[in-house]
């Protein structure tokens, strides 16, 4: 929905399962618009559509798209922003590091992410900017010591970027790409996603010459920036200050827990056979980082002694309108503190996207029915907003 200095609001159909077209469309019918009718009654309601491959090449039939077209119509629905991160399956089967494949090192990803621009531009309304969202490049263990990776990852990300450029001026639509930095990935902080945009454009002057800086920036996950132990205002102000395009805001929370007996104890029940739960260990106080692991079990496993003040934050997204309970705390911290330097920057992005993609995996004690979750969400961000001036209070 669109609030105040041009913001839109969706949550993220990636907490639905579709891998294909029909599967997709299915749960907009069945959840999305349950949820849209009871969060917007009488106005618009914005979509943030998630489309794996094959879903996206069904979509792009030309009779496919035309009747999305008038279903969006019917029901005063609006698409802005696509999540194109996961290329295959994202629900009931082992995701794990395949998340990241095929990266952008590859042909696949690039014609991907093509494809879900083309529809991108024909969904969007007139005067709304469209997003897509994307994987930070590659995953860290891939792209350590392979200078070729590199290369063809800089190579692949410019031509996205002419494509974006171009495509943008044929439409009139203001189109954009934003990479998203997690942990354990070619770029997890704010100072290595810096560093990454610094060396894309040291390999080519076309980044700089024709300005596609506009059309490739930053998508920026709060609960991923949330569990680096990085402040918000400060990482937002570091990417402003490196000229970096802020796509999109992923309104999103992280599981935090001191490593203690109890704390470890009950971790057990956040492990799972699905995603990727990345452990980043840090002073809570201080946020100062000094160990990662690539999953939850690899840190359970490890028998070093933790120190005093060290405390775990989980890469597993929190529905954000219920805090975990003891012993564990979140990172909406975190993400209050995104919204307060939206406050003072209203115009930096105008897209935000609540994302809590892990219903299917909460442990019992914090899941509930799927649309009474979106609502609460809904309830939760609006209410954030609306205290910030972004969006009407009620």
């Amino acid at each position: 929905m669109k609030l105040n200095h041009g913001l839109h609001l969706a949550y993220c159909t990636n907490v639905h399962r579709g891998e294909t077209w029909a599967q997709t469309f299915d749960s907009l019918e069945r959840h999305t618009l349950v949820v849209r009718r009871r969060i917007a009654a009488g106005r618009s309601y914005a979509i943030g559509l998630r489309l794996g491959a094959r879903a996206a090449e069904e979509l792009a039939q030309p009779a496919a798209l035309a009747a999305f077209h008038r279903w969006l119509d019917t029901h005063d629905c609006y698409v802005f922003t696509i999540n194109g991160f996961p290329y295959g399956s994202f629900h009931g089967t082992r995701v794990k590091e395949q998340v990241y494949a095929p990266d952008w090192s590859t042909p696949e990803r690039l014609a991907y992410t093509q494809r879900l621009f083309d529809l991108i531009a024909q969904l969007v309304p007139a005067g709304v900017a469209g997003s897509v969202s994307t994987l930070p490049a590659s995953f860290k263990g891939w792209t350590n010591d392979d200078p070729a990776r590199r290369a063809a990852i800089f190579s692949n990300v410019t031509a996205i970027g002419r494509y974006v450029a171009d495509l943008s001026a044929r439409t009139g639509h203001d189109l954009h790409l934003g990479l998203e930095p997690e942990p354990c990935c070619y770029f997890e902080t704010t100072p290595e996603t810096v560093d990454f945009f610094n060396g894309w454009r040291a390999s080519d002057r076309a980044v700089d010459a024709e300005g596609l800086l506009r059309r490739v920036g930053v998508n920026y996950d709060c609960c991923h920036l949330g569990v680096e132990f990085e402040s918000a205002p400060a990482a937002l102000e570091r990417l402003a200050a490196a000229g970096l395009r802020l796509s999109k805001i992923h309104l999103s929370s992280a599981l935090r827990v001191k490593p203690d007996a109890a704390g470890r104890a009950a971790l057990a029940a956040f492990v799972e056979p699905t995603y990727l739960h990345q452990v980043v260990v840090g002073n809570g106080a201080t946020g100062l980082v000094r160990q990662r692991y690539v999953d939850l079990p690899d840190a359970l496993a490890d028998p070093v002694t933790s120190q005093p003040d060290d405390e775990w934050r989980v890469h597993f997204h929190l529905p954000l309108h219920a805090a975990p309970g003891a012993p564990f705390g979140d990172t909406r911290d975190h993400l209050l503190g995104a919204l307060d330097w939206m406050k003072t920057h209203p115009d930096a992005c105008q897209h935000a996207e609540m994302e809590t993609y892990t219903w299917e995996v909460l442990p019992a004690a914090l899941r509930i029915g799927i649309e009474d979750q979106l609502v609460r969400e809904y309830e939760w961000t609006l209410a954030a907003l609306g205290e910030r001036g972004l969006a009407e209070h009620g």
